[in-house]
């Protein structure tokens, strides 16, 4: 079918307001933003809401904390308008994304940087050793963990199709996020669950919040393939969890029934 279709279905609830709602400063809307997005957000990755559709959701309560008050009140008296609140809560969910950086190991940290700097594009090898050592880490370990090309003076990270296609829980999120995307692209659904019944771990998870993040960035710098990447990991995510829960279950039963054979034959033996 030759028709386009939403990735979710985003409905805010309109209340009427209190005659008697308060007024408040700008950096009150912020403070309070600051408190209420954040959880909103989190909830709404729980909820495996499509990164495509993560900014528009975060209107619903961005917006509900402008629209509780009668007035927001500028820095020189005059009333905020909607287009101003709206660029706030779009700043307060760039700086969301941000925060979860520093949950990386550091040589996640490190590609992240990179990649937003020049995506999987040459960068000069003491500018990429710079920004290394600002992460607490270094080109070489990088390019050892085979998630970097480094050679005659140029880096860059390597592409899906380049990196090691064996799953090393050592190596960090960022080479697990994108093996994750990478057998998504190749191998659908079962190839990304294959990875993941890998792991008793929360590793999948952090790989998945950081899959949010860069699709963010491939968003906002036009790299339309880069971006669809990673929505299509993510929206497939409750499919992929469940794919790896029945391949798990059915590993265990088959160790389970060798197990069981061996000390049959072991007690005939006897």
């Amino acid at each position: 079918m030759d028709s386009n279709a939403l990735a979710s279905s985003i409905v805010l609830v309109c209340r009427k307001r209190p005659i008697d709602a308060p007024m408040c400063t700008r950096r009150d809307f912020i403070n309070t933003l600051k408190r209420e997005l954040k959880p909103a957000l989190a909830k709404l990755q729980a909820s495996n809401i499509a990164p495509v559709d993560l900014a528009q959701s975060a209107i619903g309560p961005g917006m509900g904390v402008y629209s509780r008050y009668s007035k927001v009140l500028e820095a020189d008296g005059t009333p905020m308008s909607v287009r101003s609140a709206l660029q706030i809560i779009n700043q307060e969910l760039d700086l969301y994304f941000n925060e979860q950086d520093g949950e990386l190991d550091k040589e996640s940290r490190f590609c992240v940087e990179l990649y937003t700097q020049c995506a999987f594009n040459d960068i000069k090898f003491g500018e990429a050793d710079v920004l290394a050592r600002a992460k607490n880490t270094s080109v070489d370990k990088l390019r050892a963990d085979g998630v970097l090309y480094s050679e005659k003076g140029v880096v860059h990270l390597l592409t899906r199709e380049d990196l090691p296609v064996e799953v090393n829980k050592d190596k960090g999120i960022w080479l697990l996020t994108q093996q994750l995307t990478h057998a998504m692209e190749t191998d659908g659904v079962d190839g990304a669950a294959k990875i993941v019944k890998e792991f008793f771990t929360s590793e999948p998870e952090r790989a998945k919040a950081l899959a949010y993040r860069l699709f963010t960035l491939a968003e906002r710098r036009g790299w339309a393939n880069e971006a669809f990447a990673y929505n299509s990991l993510i929206v497939a995510w409750p499919d992929v969890q469940s794919r790896a829960a029945d391949l798990s279950a059915a590993w265990n039963n088959a160790e389970q029934t060798e197990i069981w054979t061996s000390g049959e034959l072991f007690s005939g033996e006897g």
